[in-house]
């Protein structure tokens, strides 16, 4: 079967724009810049994703166009004979079914709080009705399970036509509508009475509050924040570095789409934290920003119900290109694997997805009292915890092992395919640093998150997910370590 392409350069840098943007970019890098001393964070954020995202990205994209094929058969294309790197292709299947059984479910709440939006419901609404507004949605699973199911299929349905006429087009709409709300918000909020403290605490450099918040913790911080935000690790990109051509280095696209995904996060500061300052209200994070501290501030707004149904129009934008983009990553397991038609993988794909997410909807209420990594715990957290601590950083780690050693793909095979075309080229001299370095910051950020997790559960607990951590480990070592067999 031939294998669609991107019908242009834009294309690609918007569909794979799309599936970094999310929305982490919206409540998460506004919240950390805030905590970790604003724009000081900010700059060592931008250093991390120059020395960690865009060289991970740059493999993930390689292995893509190299092979031609998605994370389920791109391993088996490439590898040498007798090696076990194949076997890491389960981390690239799994995370994306893992990431699709929640990420639906919060596409779908900000669909449903951009339809409250265009018909007013918070307008002029108190602070105890806009939370209770939060937990009645959360309290009801069949609301839950509508606006997730109803997500789920417009998405398939875009992915049903293809590359080109379905996931481009929509994506180019959607991403250039995304970005023209977000400078609109923006430019609105900076412009409030009371903004200016907000803007000054968003963008000058507090170095106390670094030292009182650990600069150790400050820098991890904007390192883990740089290492997830781009969504590597799990073929998210490289089914997309499957669909380009070879007119243009790889190196150069990464950093184009890097650039993007940053604009989104700093504009969703300047939405978010002058507008808390404004009204009064301290910046703070997760759903509780989004889903309360929001809408309690359009509700004070004049001319609230507009504001407030174009930020979450530009939040349900930001969650369904990505949506779309995991879905198109999936879809190609079973074309890669099984050799199915695209109509055939998009159906089986959709009644999996819908079905597989039913128990995120139901953690919040049927499930509620199925903590499992702890209390206050639900099934979500179980769920984004493996993901965004294990199969990502995991995954990570395994491509770029994979690009450099000799028993794996290699050093020289990626240089020549990172840089074909015209473009920034990736440099030669930084092998030593992708071989070794790069790889030892990786394991030490996956590490770290399995210790600030689970430190504050005592020796018991910390000392039993420890382990956990070193085997999973141990298996990303162990497939790149298999030594080929002679004949």
């Amino acid at each position: 079967m031939k294998r669609e392409k991107f019908g242009s350069r834009l294309g690609f840098i918007l569909v794979s724009a799309g599936c970094a943007i999310g929305i982490g970019n919206v409540w998460k890098f506004p919240y950390m810049c805030g905590e970790f001393g604003g724009a000081a964070f900010i700059v060592i954020y931008l250093i991390f994703l120059l020395v960690l995202g865009i060289p991970v990205l740059t493999c993930e994209f390689a292995i893509g166009r190299g092979s031609g094929r998605s994370v389920a058969a791109g391993f088996e294309r490439l590898e040498p004979q007798g090696t076990g790197w194949h076997i890491t292709k389960w981390v690239g299947i799994v995370g994306s079914y893992l990431l699709m059984m929640f990420y639906t479910t919060v596409g779908g709440w900000m669909m449903y709080y951009c339809f409250r939006s265009f018909t007013g419901e918070f307008a002029g609404a108190s602070t105890e009705e806009v939370t209770a507004g939060f937990s009645d949605m959360l309290g009801n699973a069949p609301v839950m399970a509508f606006w997730t199911t109803l997500i789920c299929i417009i998405g398939f349905a875009v992915c049903q036509f293809g590359i080109q006429k379905g996931i481009e087009r929509v994506s180019k709409f959607m991403m250039s509508a995304l970005l023209i709300i977000m400078v609109v918000l923006a430019v609105h909020s900076i412009f409030l009475e009371g903004a200016g403290e907000g803007i000054r605490f968003y963008l000058v450099p507090d170095f106390a509050r670094m030292k009182e918040m650990g600069i150790g913790n400050v820098i991890f911080g904007a390192m883990s924040q740089a290492f997830f935000t781009l969504s590597i690790g799990i073929g998210a990109m490289m089914i997309f570095g499957s669909y380009i051509g070879k007119e243009r280095s790889l190196m150069g696209e990464a950093i184009s789409i890097t650039a993007l995904d940053t604009f989104v996060a700093l504009m969703a500061g300047f939405i978010i934290i002058p507008s808390c300052f404004a009204f009064g209200i301290e910046p703070g994070a997760g759903p509780s920003l989004i889903f309360i501290t929001i809408p309690n501030i359009f509700a004070q707004m004049p001319g609230g119900q507009v504001w407030s149904a174009l930020f979450f129009l530009f939040l349900t934008f930001a969650a369904f290109t990505t949506i779309v983009a995991v879905f198109e990553n999936i879809i190609s397991f079973d074309i890669d694997i099984f050799g199915w038609s695209r109509n055939k993988s998009v159906l089986v794909s959709a009644v999996l997805i819908i079905v597989l997410s039913m128990p995120c909807v139901l953690g919040f209420n049927v499930l509620a009292g199925f903590e499992p990594l702890g209390a206050g715990t639900n099934v979500l957290d179980l769920e984004d915890f493996i993901v965004s601590n294990n199969l990502l950083p995991l995954g990570s780690l395994g491509y770029v092992l994979f690009c450099t050693r000799k028993n794996g793909w290699g050093w020289a095979h990626f240089l020549e395919e990172a840089n074909h075309g015209k473009g920034v080229r990736f440099p030669e001299w930084l092998e030593g640093y992708m071989s070794y370095v790069l790889p030892l910051v990786i394991t030490v950020i996956y590490l770290k998150g399995y210790y600030d997790k689970f430190a504050g559960q005592g020796a018991a607990a910390l000392t039993g997910w420890m382990i956990a951590a070193v085997l999973f480990l141990a298996f990303i070592i162990a497939c790149a370590v298999v030594r080929r067999q002679e004949s």
